[in-house]
């Protein structure tokens, strides 16, 4: 088990591992499970002026870095180095930030369109395993801020 599944249980979130060839980005990921990148929930960090922040989206969609600065509060926000992914999170390797900033012990802010999937895949810390649960389990009990981090055509239209 990993850091990230030791977490999930101790939560007791039901979840399956899913060990696949080594995937750096999360199109990756869904290519090599053999899914849709829609149903794969990407985790991307900013460097804030409060610190590392994780927005999680999905796989499938863009970030909207205007939406993400407002979220965070820091109109410099950026998105982070690999160099600034290492040193904050070491124990995850490169593309496979887990969806779970209380885990992480960093803020994170969610696109609400990831809560209307029944079950989400995500990366678990490693570029060679992920982790399938329910959303509303695996966010129950995280500090997050729900909020739109993608462009929405839909919406923008209103």
């Amino acid at each position: 088990m990993s850091f990230v599944t030791d977490y999930l249980a101790r939560r007791g979130v039901a979840f399956e591992v899913a060990g696949h060839p080594r995937a750096v980005t999360s199109l990756d990921e869904a290519r090599a499970l053999g899914i849709t990148a829609d149903q794969v929930v990407k985790t991307v960090m900013l460097a804030t002026d409060r610190g590392p922040a994780l927005l999680i989206v999905p796989a499938s969609r863009r970030l909207d870095l205007r939406l993400a600065r407002d979220a965070v509060g820091d109109p410099t926000a950026r998105l982070a180095t690999e160099g600034e992914l290492q040193e904050a999170f070491a124990e995850c390797e490169l593309g496979a930030l887990p969806p779970l900033g209380s885990l992480l012990g960093a803020a994170a802010f969610l696109d609400p369109e990831v809560l209307e999937h029944d079950t989400v895949m995500f990366a678990a810390g490693t570029q060679t395993e992920s982790v399938k649960a329910r959303a509303a389990d695996v966010f129950r009990d995280e500090q997050v801020t729900v909020t739109p981090l993608v462009h929405d055509p839909d919406r923008d239209s209103e």
